[in-house]
């Protein structure tokens, strides 16, 4: 009888077989459940495996704050230096067109008597103050050129980026007059024309600059920082 089993072999059982393969293909399709029956959210399997979570990278993509208050996101070098050079571009073609064609010519009038085209060559600072110290002016605006360039290695505000545009466009506007018109160099004369009633002669570069100047006051007030942290007082 027992080498008729042994011959014959012992038959399949459809439950015994079949157990493993249907319990396998059963955890399969329940997408990752656990032993409760509870679905694992994605979020959390982000987080056990040091992965950020999808709503904490779109909450730092515009460079804002994370909820550890260090900013996020990517760098507004690229703005910073966009702002600056069209800045600097529209002050430079300004003065060439004002050099080549008004000046040592009558003034023009943009609005009757409030606002005309006058080409001037001041040797101050903007709008014509502080005329004796044309060489210290020229250091200052060196500076701040310098300063702006450090500040934008950690420069994740937008608003910020464009304010340091602004100044640094200005600056180098004004700066290039200094070092390349006469009468000499670090000591040339900058070029304003726009002469508004009652008012200094001006011109692009001291706009940018007093535009940018604003910017970061109000920046300052709302407690926004360069790196794209907000702080309370």
């Amino acid at each position: 009888m027992a080498e008729a089993e042994r011959i014959i072999g012992t038959p399949d059982i459809p439950g015994a077989a079949g157990a493993e393969p249907e319990q396998s293909d059963e955890k399969a399709a329940s997408g990752g459940r656990s032993g409760s029956g509870e679905q694992v959210p994605a979020e959390r399997s982000a987080e056990d495996a040091g992965l950020p979570s999808p709503d904490a990278t779109d909450a730092g993509a515009d460079g804002a704050p994370s909820a550890d208050g260090r900013p996020r996101g990517r760098r507004r070098i690229a703005v910073l230096f966009t702002v600056a050079v069209l800045a600097y571009a529209l002050d430079l073609v300004s003065k060439m067109i004002v050099v080549a064609k008004l000046e040592h010519h009558d003034s023009i009038e943009i609005v009757g008597d409030w606002l005309k085209f006058e080409a001037i060559r001041n040797a101050g600072a903007a709008f014509g103050f502080g005329e004796a110290f044309t060489v210290i002016f020229t250091v200052i605006a060196a500076a701040v050129i310098v300063v702006i360039a450090r500040l934008a290695r950690k420069l994740y505000s937008l608003p910020w980026a464009i304010a340091l545009g602004l100044l640094l466009g200005g600056a180098l506007g004004n700066l290039t007059d200094r070092i390349f018109r006469s009468p000499g160099v670090f000591e040339g004369a900058v070029v304003d024309f726009i002469a508004p009633k009652h008012f200094a002669v001006f011109n692009l570069a001291d706009s940018a600059i007093v535009c940018g100047g604003i910017l970061i006051v109000l920046l300052s007030f709302r407690g926004l920082d360069p790196d794209g942290t907000v702080h309370k007082d």
